[in-house]
């Protein structure tokens, strides 16, 4: 059984951004848990204020007053000095000249405090142009559950990661396998994953596309046409795993090859799909342009060996954009495919080099053929290749490097 748990960010909102004197900018899907995840820092630091940009008298006061806001945080402050106090700010991209606003209340602080904003649209997106707060936020990415964080909720550094994998430091528990086989059916999303309940999954997916499309894409965007987007996302399930071809998109929603590619940024802009390119540096015959896609909610994917690779996947990006945002480098998720469609499904890169290349396996045990074939191209001393089967662990040294082949229950508790 699965209770609610402290997340996985909560350390580095204090360490990486209170810590340096930064406000904290959290983004992230719709109903991932940014606002549970800041009402909790609230309530650990027992001393500031919580605001909603759809409550009508703190619009009200964010535009008359703003000011006045951060005073008001000050109640508890006073009845012990020793607390900074927190003053969350939810929602408030919504708000015209948010930024200019928020540049004004953070520069004219009369006293110490630590801030907090959170989005469920994608923040970044209303980060770009000219941002008059460089220098002011350290922006930080909230995802789903995943196995590790159901286990600990702890960041992972990367600096150990390869120790710690292959000395096998965490001790496996018949739980890990529970966990997985819980975010395999229900995500890792907190509402159904908390349910354990397929109708409540059901309703909650449907709510969620609804929501996504129907308003956050029409606010992001005021583009007409809401149902052809809706179309795309329908069919874009059947094509997790794969490369897309926009072409043939373009042809069956008939529309033009750039509105497609349009419509793909909108989806990934607001966290329903995410986009995995080729890595080609130095790849013979690498493909460099055909683009996969995968799912934030991955339980719309029928076919339990795209969803399996998908889990994957979701567990992978959540390491890369931790790590990133928490200054341990620039980590970013790929995948090999050449001419010939000799594949490895992932590829993480650190700081623009190869880090850690990723095979995914539903029952295959056996090392993959197509280790060889790009292995001498990646010059990664360590490779994994992941399968579902249960209580599987071994590793196979190579020339050049050392291939581990195991079960997900157990590698991905090394993950983030």
């Amino acid at each position: 059984m699965v209770a609610m748990k402290r997340r996985y960010l909560q350390g580095a909102v204090e360490e990486v951004c209170f810590a340096n004197n930064k406000m904290a900018f959290i983004s992230g899907p719709r109903q991932v848990g940014k606002t549970t995840l800041a009402k909790w820092l609230l309530k650990q630091r027992g001393s500031g204020k919580y605001y909603n940009w759809d409550q009508t008298e703190f619009r009200r006061q964010w535009v008359t007053a703003p000011s006045s806001l951060v005073e008001a945080g000050r109640n508890n402050e006073k009845k012990d000095k020793k607390k900074k106090p927190i003053i969350i700010f939810d929602e408030i991209h919504k708000a015209k000249y948010w930024k200019r606003t928020l540049k004004g209340i953070y520069d004219t602080l009369s006293y110490p405090v630590d801030i907090v904003v959170t989005g469920s649209a994608r923040l970044a997106v209303y980060r770009r142009g000219s941002d008059s707060l460089v220098g002011r936020y350290y922006h930080l990415r909230l995802h789903p559950f995943t196995l590790s964080e159901l286990i600990s909720p702890k960041g992972v550094d990367s600096d150990t990661f390869f120790k710690r994998l292959f000395n096998r430091s965490i001790s496996y528990k018949k739980e890990f396998e529970e966990y997985l086989s819980l975010l395999f059916s229900y995500s890792g999303f907190p509402e159904p994953l908390l349910a354990q309940n397929n109708r409540t999954l059901r309703l909650w997916r449907q709510s969620r596309i609804e929501r996504v499309i129907r308003e956050d894409l029409r606010d992001l965007s005021r583009i007409p046409e809401l149902s052809q987007i809706e179309m795309l996302a329908a069919i874009l399930p059947e094509r997790v795993g794969s490369p897309v071809s926009l072409t043939r998109l373009s042809l069956l929603l008939e529309v033009s090859h750039a509105t497609i590619r349009r419509w793909l940024n909108y989806l990934s802009e607001l966290y329903y799909i995410y986009e995995v390119t080729p890595y080609h540096k130095n790849i013979a015959r690498a493909l460099k342009k055909s683009r996969k896609y995968y799912l934030w909610d991955y339980t719309e994917i029928s076919d339990t060996a795209a969803r399996f690779e998908n889990l994957i996947a979701v567990h992978l990006l959540k390491s890369c954009d931790y790590w990133t945002d928490t200054g341990q480098g620039v980590f970013k998720l790929f995948y090999l495919r050449d001419k010939s469609k000799h594949e490895i499904d992932f590829l993480i890169t650190k700081d623009g080099v190869p880090w850690l290349p990723v095979e995914v396996k539903l029952n295959e045990v056996l090392p993959s053929t197509n280790w060889d074939k790009f292995s001498k191209f990646l010059s990664c001393p360590y490779a994994i290749q992941i399968v579902r089967q249960p209580g599987y662990w071994k590793v196979y040294q190579r020339a050049q490097y050392k291939l581990l082949v195991a079960s997900a229950s157990e590698v991905l508790s090394y993950f983030v």
